[in-house]
């Protein structure tokens, strides 16, 4: 079964509701030369400042693969090519106190130019060796 499948993304959806967890979020692990691209939250949003991988909420309605299509050409200008693997989730609480599950998928992207940010007020490509001021669950599903 493929990461793109229907049933791999459902199952995935599966698991994170049997677990009680009803905020969804995907990520798309943008690398370029060795690098993975990161934004910086805006210091006025919840953890500003922080530096995240490309993600957003899966709107209602919405598969987990559509909201990563559709988040990251929102967020970054950049237009998927190909979901190549997923790379894990991870769990934390959102602004609202509930607790959000991010889908980690590794992508290539058409072009890694123009960007375009819309939500963050910088971006960098960043070796996962030498990262900035991310969370712990970034930094642990960047390490190499």
């Amino acid at each position: 079964m493929t990461v793109t499948s229907p049933e791999f993304v459902a199952g995935l959806a599966a698991g994170a509701e049997a677990a009680g967890i009803t905020g969804f979020v995907a990520a798309a692990v943008i690398n370029h030369g060795g690098r993975v691209l990161l934004a910086r939250r805006n210091p006025d949003d919840y953890m500003g400042g922080m530096w995240e991988i490309p993600s957003g909420t899966v709107e209602p309605g919405e598969t987990i693969l559509e909201a990563l299509y559709r988040e990251t050409a929102e967020e970054t200008g950049l237009t998927i090519d190909q979901v190549t693997a997923y790379v894990g989730h991870f769990d934390y609480q959102n602004s609202r106190g509930g607790t959000t599950r991010q889908f980690n998928f590794a992508v290539t992207v058409e072009k890694t130019e123009p960007l375009v940010l819309t939500e963050h007020d910088a971006h960098q490509w960043a070796l996962p060796t030498e990262l900035p001021e991310v969370s712990d669950a970034v930094r642990n599903l960047l390490a190499p």
